[in-house]
């Protein structure tokens, strides 16, 4: 029997609700941030969905003050984003500062307070080039920092470190997940874009996998 030791930091979009399915078996809990982006009103309610469905306990936890004083065209206010491919001119307006170094450095305390010893982070290889906080480079040394910064050892675990959008897709396939229950697009509003970096992202792992995009798009 599988031991139940882990926490993952779940947003209600692809890559970290596959990430739940296929990890299922080691969750005791998720949590989910309210950090005042323009689509957490969307992608809360699916990182909920799935955890009911699972039976894994699910808290979201509030992080206005990252609304308030951070900078971003992602968060509420900030500006429009970009449209089209990701690169590095259009996709920076989208970073959120050190957005990940406060969610898993909130996480590890919380599975510190809960007796777990590990946090999944769904990051993967396309992010690389654009959120530094993705990074294989980033996770290592965080990764560390927790291990040696929690009294039972917390470790941070990231397994589509190096791998693809289309890649996690595959694994969501074989995994029977309906992507229809997720969100990607940053824009938020009642359905996605279609036509920013994370829809366009979205659309071409779909087809990578060889699977049916279920989303209804703006266009």
């Amino acid at each position: 029997m599988t031991t139940k030791d882990g926490l993952i930091v779940l947003s209600g979009g692809m890559d970290s609700v596959t990430l739940l399915y296929e990890y299922q078996d080691s969750l005791a809990l998720a949590v989910s941030f309210d950090y005042g982006s323009k689509h957490n009103a969307r992608e809360l309610p699916y990182a909920r969905l799935h955890c009911e469905r699972l039976g894994i306990e699910h808290l979201t936890i509030p992080l206005s003050f990252i609304g308030q004083h951070f900078r971003s065209a992602l968060l509420e206010g900030g500006g429009a984003i970009p449209k089209g491919s990701y690169d590095e001119e259009n996709m920076a307006a989208t970073v959120v500062p050190f957005r990940n170094g406060i969610m898993l450095s909130i996480a590890a305390g919380l599975a510190e307070s809960r007796g777990l010893t590990k946090v999944y982070l769904a990051n993967h290889f396309g992010d690389h080039a654009i959120y530094p906080d993705c990074r294989a480079s980033f996770i290592r040394p965080m990764h560390e920092a927790i291990l040696q910064g929690t009294s039972n050892a917390v470790e941070v675990t990231a397994p589509y470190t190096d791998i693809s959008k289309g890649d996690i897709a595959r694994h969501g396939k074989l995994l029977g997940i309906n992507y229809a229950e997720t969100w990607s697009c940053y824009e938020g509003g009642d359905l996605q874009c279609g036509s920013c970096a994370t829809c366009i992202e979205r659309r071409e792992a779909m087809q990578e996998a060889g699977i049916e995009d279920p989303t209804h798009y703006k266009q």
